[in-house]
């Protein structure tokens, strides 16, 4: 990847992305049940107020959509995309939580990265639980699932633990930041990876989350189709779309499967 044309010159906008990302108005629900809601989280949006002085979050567009109080049980960056789940009780919002802490939980990303990762391997470099905290255990398994002759790897990452910014933290550790990411990325990489990729965004996208459903007591699977605003940055750096499609479900509704616990 270069910074400009064969004269030096600056490499123009990609034509088809916007320059700043619209603020999400609207979520798209892939599940529900009488425990739960599954939604798909686009980027530019937090799961709820935290430290977020905005006034729209997944958790109100969540609300609004489905007409139900709903109650958040793990967290996705503002900046990721992808699957969330809500329950609809506190006493479902109990049992998932307990998933989560009990680690019996399994979450996958994809994740656009600089440079060429080994074929795959085990990131376990400690990191604060919460901002200020001590330092504490973080596991993050990944594996590399395209290589593209500029300077880009496509990544498969599976977190083992849950800490704030964990897969772009422990990436970056290990030299290969996120594309897009603007705390922990290289601002001139970024510049051209929105000039030549249309890339606007950070490019992590949370794929896949499987869990034991806190009523039926099944396993069971949801994904999120990866949103065009990182489906096209993925293509123009020739990733097929088979390495990020989401895996049809031979029954039961699109983007969900269930199995035995």
């Amino acid at each position: 990847m270069t910074n400009g044309d064969s004269n030096g010159n600056p490499v123009p906008p990609h034509p088809s992305a916007p320059r700043t990302p619209p603020i999400p108005t609207s979520i798209g629900v892939i599940y529900r049940d009488d425990a739960i809601v599954v939604v798909d989280k686009p980027t530019g949006l937090s799961v709820h107020r935290g430290d977020d002085k905005g006034v729209t979050f997944a958790l109100n567009l969540t609300r609004n959509a489905i007409g139900q109080w709903v109650y958040p049980v793990h967290r996705l960056d503002r900046a990721t995309s992808g699957v969330l789940v809500f329950a609809l009780s506190s006493e479902h919002a109990r049992t998932l939580h307990d998933s989560f802490s009990k680690r019996t939980v399994d979450k996958t990303y994809l994740a656009l990265v600089r440079g060429t990762p080994p074929e795959r391997g085990v990131i376990e470099s400690p990191m604060p639980k919460r901002l200020g905290g001590p330092d504490v255990e973080s596991v993050t398994e990944y594996e590399t699932l395209f290589v593209s002759d500029q300077r880009l790897s496509l990544v498969e990452a599976r977190p083992r633990t849950g800490r704030r910014h964990q897969i772009r933290r422990h990436l970056r550790r290990i030299d290969h930041p996120l594309a897009g990411d603007v705390k922990y990325g290289n601002g001139p990489d970024n510049r051209r990876y929105r000039a030549e990729l249309g890339l606007y965004r950070l490019a992590l996208h949370a794929q896949r989350l499987s869990f034991v459903h806190p009523s039926s007591c099944e396993r069971v699977t949801f994904e999120s189709a990866v949103p065009e605003d990182l489906a096209e940055p993925l293509r123009c750096i020739g990733v097929p779309d088979r390495l990020f499609a989401v895996t049809p479900s031979p029954t039961g509704p699109p983007h969900h499967r269930t199995t035995s616990a």
